[in-house]
């Protein structure tokens, strides 16, 4: 059900308003991976391609952004155009820069999986489509640099299907951080964690579901019995679009030393390590980049479909 918010700060578009008071199945999509994960146009090409599989699936798609000083559930053809036009120089928004984005309505504000997942609450949507979760960046021991993201998803519940951690990330802590905090992880006919680029890790998941109809049913217990937090749905990336990974290790251990060398940090790192490693592997990265968020997406919308024949 949507949450009591204030028409000031939150727009719902007309389909999605609809689909979510007639519990038809809706798929939210975050905006950074426009903004900040691929170049114009190819951003906005795979974001209407996204929205198209979506609708194939029988669910309706929600693309979230902050526009004109409000929460967006739900982007228009256009407003997708504009985010994906201001790439890089859009904000980039976690939890703690919504009231920032909010009072400039000049911002155009790109959502992370945090900021996408608050938003998408908000809305009432409860399943959310994206290609790679944040996590325990590679030296947290000394940076401290966690993701938002975890900490969304101990709290807020939404159901996020990815293609894991990107694999730029220290997994092994990742999946502590999310145990610690009680957050399911299932692996989508996998027994182990991917990395985003490629299929296996050494780190397994907490349950392995094949079925969307077996997601959903997991989802929906949850969530009735009162607890509070989103469940991580891992599904790898197709074996024909996935990178060799002693290329992709190699990848990202120039681009992390470059960054390092440069002294990016925080929300900077992740664009820039993804942009190196498309350099470096001459574009496949990409490719293999657009082609999970499609199947992430897939996968989303027929759990979604499920989930709203189960009632929510």
């Amino acid at each position: 059900m949507m949450q009591t918010v204030s028409e000031n700060f939150l727009s719902v578009a007309p389909e999605v308003r609809d689909a979510i008071g007639e519990n038809r199945a809706v798929v939210a999509l975050e905006s950074t991976i426009i903004s900040h994960g691929m170049p114009y146009p190819e951003n906005v090409e795979t974001a209407m391609r996204v929205e198209a599989v979506v609708r194939a699936q029988g669910a309706v798609p929600a693309t979230i952004g902050i526009l004109d000083g409000k929460l967006q559930a739900g982007l228009s053809a256009d407003q997708i155009e504009r985010v994906g036009k201001t790439g890089q120089q859009a904000l980039k928004v976690s939890r703690r820069d919504i009231p920032f984005a909010l009072a400039d309505s000049t911002v155009v504000g790109a959502t992370t999986v945090a900021s996408t997942m608050i938003i998408a609450d908000l809305a009432g949507i409860k399943v959310f489509a994206t290609g790679g979760i944040g996590g325990v960046h590679r030296g947290a021991a000394q940076t401290m640099d966690i993701s938002a993201d975890l900490q969304e998803l101990a709290s807020t519940s939404v159901a996020v299907v990815c293609a894991g951690a990107k694999s730029i990330l220290d997994i092994g802590l990742t999946c502590e951080y999310l145990e610690t905090h009680g957050v399911p992880v299932i692996g989508y006919d996998t027994e182990c964690w991917p990395a985003f680029y490629t299929r296996r890790t050494e780190h397994p998941v907490d349950y392995t579901l094949s079925d969307p109809a077996a997601v959903a049913g997991v989802l929906s217990r949850k969530w009735q019995l009162g607890l509070q937090g989103g469940v991580v749905v891992c599904v790898p990336v197709p074996v024909q679009y996935a990178q060799d990974e002693a290329v992709i290790d190699r990848a990202i251990s120039s681009a992390l030393a470059e960054a390092d060398a440069l002294g990016i940090r925080g929300k900077d790192t992740t664009p820039f390590l993804l942009e190196k490693i498309a350099a470096i592997t001459g574009g496949s990265s990409l490719a293999t980049n657009i082609e999970l968020v499609l199947n992430n997406v897939l996968v989303g919308s027929r759990i979604a479909v499920e989930y709203a024949g189960r009632g929510g």
